[in-house]
């Protein structure tokens, strides 16, 4: 492979919402730079970059692919990016292995859902923006409606680079809005000037900046983001294809432009400088599982030389690695390289050690900002004897799909999988069918509900049994006390008012249960009082009303009998837990439920139907800001059972335009009908048991 400048390199990302055309452009460049002579289709599933078994049976982008090609003595390393939002981390995770993010809108369409988020991601990556408007051939497409829409939602800033020579089925070129007679160059040249204040002022006084200040100008401006070029192309026809690429090398940003950030070994931070010379640092921005290579890793080179059979740190790995050969990529082929230098995009293959995120190097890179999954579904294999397979094949999907999360809820005894949306989580299954031989057979997952009290009580018990053999004694008096959290468990225990025989006390920060020994004159033996202990935490772990796990629960242990010969440990735990039970059951006791925090952002025109739904799901708006470009962002707390599957609601009510998050806040006292039916189900689902 030729070496390049690092100012001849050009990473760019082409982004945008699905149906947009990305993929077909990114075939065709390939085609039209003479790099692959095959020919591509995403409908006949023949597509370079959509080479994955599930993204030709669907017939869209499911995971992010790299493609290389030489135009204009550039290297251009580009990333073809998922369209639909389901599958945004594959999208995040490319946008900070590049300098420039490519939007691809669809001229026919417009601005969509994922338009507006990419737009946005790309912004706080601090990257070039440059708008495509692709499709420029359909009948519908209007370039002076979308210019005034984009405008109007991504700001003035916003500015035609070329525009359509024809429109619709005529559109057969593009013409420059730098050409003179252009009725955008006026606007183009004073969004370009901007970027200089000496620059602007000669430009005011009627200088023109020569052809080769201008390329300096724009490419800061970019920068800066007070430039955002547009440019119109058809992928299918290639009119204002050569163009389109010709803007990239003018207004894409080269490898060192963007100043980035590493921590030293001293946790300081410091500037990377984009020298072949200097110390490595490179950051794995994607994971794949290859069928073939088994696992790869794709790394930006960000300074230093990297070369086959080199041994560096690794922020995730305590030995270090080494690297055993590097690869160009070309969508799903693999090109062997000796060396890689600042700016450069390669894979490197079998290193466990390595995932998404690692820095390689002595410094460290800040980890992407992957959106949190929303939408869970509890698992099991269909069949009995796949459970092994299927604990490694999930964790080959978590190290490729940072938006993917497995987790064994302890308290409701489920495998739980979580991912952006529903189609995400099938075309998981898909993949897991298909590759790992796993099938899945998925429902809703349980709530994890919690079980307190919401008064005082006191109770005893005592075991006694006398069939035979050696007999079993104990016997415990305790009161039990509501425990709010945040109540200091030392300061609570050792109140002499409260606990006047106080000797000593546990406390379990994890359910915040606190339990004081006030035992006098030995009528307990201080040995079983681990064993009466245990049987508190187990019946906890049980619960008592509904079978779940007990929290925010004070218990004093102030009175008991032992037998000299009977008492040992067995009869103290089951005396402890029943109780436990026994009282807890006088105590008022209560379910708690999970309360979330929702930011919900929807067009401007859906914020009534959002307000009016959230009261019939228990919910309570906080407030709503202005999120941009139309949008506004309510926030409110609502309990989790009932946004369980909001995802299909909000798509209902906003046309697939509003998203949302959600954020673990408390657990509150469940509303007193809708405790007794949860009770009533637990009680029957035991019944079956």
């Amino acid at each position: 492979m030729a070496k390049y400048n690092v100012s001849d390199i050009r990473n760019i990302a082409l982004c945008g919402h699905g149906g947009s055309g990305k993929t077909t452009l990114a075939d065709t460049l390939l085609n039209e730079t003479g790099t692959v002579t095959k020919l591509a289709s995403v409908d006949a599933g023949t597509s370079i970059c959509d080479f994955d078994e599930e993204e030709k049976t669907h017939k869209y982008t499911i995971e992010t692919s790299v493609i290389h090609f030489e135009h204009g003595g550039k290297l251009f390393n580009l990333i073809d990016t998922p369209g639909y939002p389901d599958f945004i981390g594959q999208t995040v995770g490319a946008l900070y292995g590049v300098d420039t993010a490519a939007v691809v809108i669809n001229a026919s369409a417009g601005i969509e859902v994922n338009t507006r988020r990419v737009f946005a991601e790309a912004k706080k990556a601090g990257l070039g923006r440059i708008i495509i408007l692709n499709k420029m051939d359909d009948d519908k497409a209007s370039f002076p409606k979308l210019f005034k829409l984009i405008q109007d939602v991504f700001g003035k800033e916003c500015v035609p680079f070329n525009t359509p020579d024809g429109e619709g089925h005529n559109f057969k070129g593009v013409k420059s809005c730098l050409a003179d007679g252009s009725e955008y160059k006026d606007t183009l040249l004073e969004t370009i000037v901007t970027a200089d204040e000496t620059a602007m002022e000669k430009y005011l006084e009627g200088t023109v900046p020569t052809e080769d200040e201008l390329q300096l100008l724009i490419k800061r401006a970019v920068l800066d983001g007070t430039l955002v070029p547009i440019v119109c192309v058809s992928g299918k026809t290639k009119a204002g294809l050569k163009e389109m690429l010709d803007v990239f090398v003018l207004c894409g940003l080269a490898p060192d432009m963007i100043r980035r950030k590493v921590k030293n070994a001293a946790g300081e931070e410091t500037e990377i400088n984009a020298d072949a010379a200097g110390p490595v640092i490179a950051q794995v921005f994607k994971t794949r599982i290859d069928p073939f290579v088994q696992k790869l890793n794709f790394l930006r080179v960000y300074s230093g030389t990297l070369k086959n059979g080199q041994s560096l740190p690794a922020s995730t790995s305590r030995r270090g690695i080494k690297i055993a050969q590097l690869f160009q990529m070309q969508a799903g082929e693999t090109k062997p390289i000796d060396e890689a230098t600042p700016g450069m995009i390669v894979a490197v293959a079998k290193l466990e050690e390595l995932e998404t995120c690692t820095t390689l190097g002595d410094c460290t890179m800040d980890a992407f900002p992957f959106p949190t999954p929303m939408v869970g579904l509890a698992a099991s294999p269909k069949s009995r004897g796949d459970e092994a397979k299927l604990s490694g094949a999930l964790a080959k999907i978590t190290q490729e799909d940072s938006t993917f999360h497995t987790e064994r809820n302890e308290q409701t005894k489920q495998l739980v999988i979580t991912g952006m949306s529903e189609l995400h989580l099938q075309v998981i299954r898909e993949r897991l069918k298909r590759r790992d031989k796993v099938e899945l057979d998925t429902h809703e997952p349980k709530i994890a509900y919690r079980e307190t009290i919401q008064t005082n009580a006191d109770g005893m018990y005592r075991h006694k049994k006398q069939s035979g053999g050696a007999g079993q004694f104990g016997e415990v008096h305790i009161r039990m006390y509501p425990f709010p959290k945040g109540t200091d468990p030392a300061a609570y225990a050792q109140n002499k008012d409260q606990f006047p025989s106080y000797k000593d006390h546990h406390y379990d920060e994890a359910n915040n249960f606190l339990w004081v020994d006030c035992i006098v004159g030995g009528v307990i033996p201080s040995n079983f009082f681990p064993a009466i202990e245990k049987g508190f935490k187990e019946r906890m772990t049980k619960g008592v009303i509904a079978g779940y796990q007990v929290q925010d629960v004070c218990v004093e242990l102030y009175h008991g009998k032992y037998h000299d010969v009977d008492s040992n440990e067995h009869a103290f735990k089951t005396a402890g837990s029943m109780a436990f039970k026994e009282v807890f059951q006088k105590a008022k006791p209560a379910l708690l439920e999970p309360i979330v925090k929702m930011e919900i952002t929807v067009p401007m025109a859906n914020v009534g139907d959002v307000n009016s739904d959230l009261p019939n799901r228990r919910g309570r708006p906080l407030g709503i800001d202005d999120a941009g470009g139309g949008m506004q962002t309510i926030t409110a707390e609502v309990p989790l059972s009932e946004v369980m599957t909001y995802n299909r609601t909000l798509a209902s009510m906003t046309g697939g335009q509003g998203s949302y998050g959600i954020e673990f806040l408390r657990y509150d006292v469940v509303p007193g009908n809708i405790q007794q039916e949860i009770i009533k189900h637990a009680t029957l689902a035991e019944d079956e048991e």
